[in-house]
């Protein structure tokens, strides 16, 4: 097994030559505008899975999911070529959902957040019902 820490740097490596280069291997229009996020590598080192996200729809990831799994063998030629170590990791493709998880978050939160101020506004010139302390306290020395 390998250092973790030279499997983080050739993950980030992996990452580095895919996000530079794959638009030059895959030569596709329906690519689209990818982006690799992440990648990592298994500590044997015989692994590697590579995160990626797409600017578009969902009909955009599917498209740029099926020419990434057609051109895999061509992209880890690629990533070989430029790790330069005596074996070349596997590739496995995975969509990465972050930013897409992200934005629903933002939206959650900006909802809550105009809820509360909707909520504020409507109380603001509320008043208690019965007395501002409602609890029972015990009676002073003083006023007995």
């Amino acid at each position: 097994m390998a250092d973790p820490a030279r499997a983080r740097k050739i993950a980030e490596r992996i990452r580095d030559i895919l996000a530079e280069n794959v638009a030059a291997v895959v030569k596709d229009p329906d690519l689209g505008m990818m982006t690799v996020t992440d990648a990592r590598v298994t500590p044997d080192l015989q692994h590697a899975t590579v995160f990626w996200t797409v600017l578009g729809d969902d009909r955009q990831r599917e498209l740029t999911d099926e020419l990434l799994q057609r051109n895999r063998g061509k992209l880890r030629t690629l990533v070989g070529k430029g790790l330069g170590i005596r074996m070349t990791p596997s590739l496995e493709f995975v969509h990465d959902a972050l930013p897409e998880d992200a934005a629903h978050l933002e939206d959650v939160l900006r909802r809550a957040k105009e809820d509360d101020e909707r909520r504020a506004r409507e109380n603001a010139g509320a008043v208690y019902a019965g007395d501002e302390d409602p609890y029972k306290k015990p009676a002073d020395d003083e006023d007995q």
